[in-house]
């Protein structure tokens, strides 16, 4: 078998219904919509989430806090995660963003202490607290809090 010679199974393609091309078709006139009503005129029906004319239940629960449209999340990394990088290395946001342990569009990022390192690195992150602080310390490196 070659690549030209590939064929989709018999009968599991079919043309596309064409409604609305006059009374020989079958699905002229009214083109399977019936007669009259919302759904039968152009740009008809409904939006996602209409009850009919009901209060909707989104609008129906109660809405509770405050979203503060401009927050900025923080990632978190944990000691433990370093041991993957070489030693010696600078890790960065770059680097960690490389590495798939924050997400690229995430800026922000606090270490924690969370597990042991191996491996000194010198860390280039937001924030850090103690503990990590103290344990990147311990294996020879160092965090620089930006």
């Amino acid at each position: 078998m070659r690549l030209s010679e590939l064929q989709p199974s018999p009968g599991s393609k079919h043309s596309k219904k064409r409604v609305g091309r006059g009374p020989g078709s079958g699905w002229g006139k009214t083109a399977a919509r019936g007669h009259k009503g919302q759904n039968s005129r152009s740009g008809g029906g409904t939006k996602p989430g209409f009850e009919g004319g009901q209060m909707p239940l989104t609008r129906r629960l109660p809405k509770r806090g405050f979203n503060n449209i401009f927050r900025k999340p923080w990632s978190i990394v944990n000691v433990r995660d370093l041991n993957r990088f070489a030693p010696d290395s600078v890790v960065d946001v770059e680097l960690l963003s490389r590495a798939g342990l924050v997400k690229p569009q995430c800026q922000r990022i606090k270490l924690l202490g969370q597990g042991e390192v191996k491996v000194a690195l010198v860390v280039k992150v937001q924030a850090a607290s103690a503990q990590a602080k103290a344990r990147v310390e311990a294996a020879g490196g160092r965090v620089e809090v930006l």
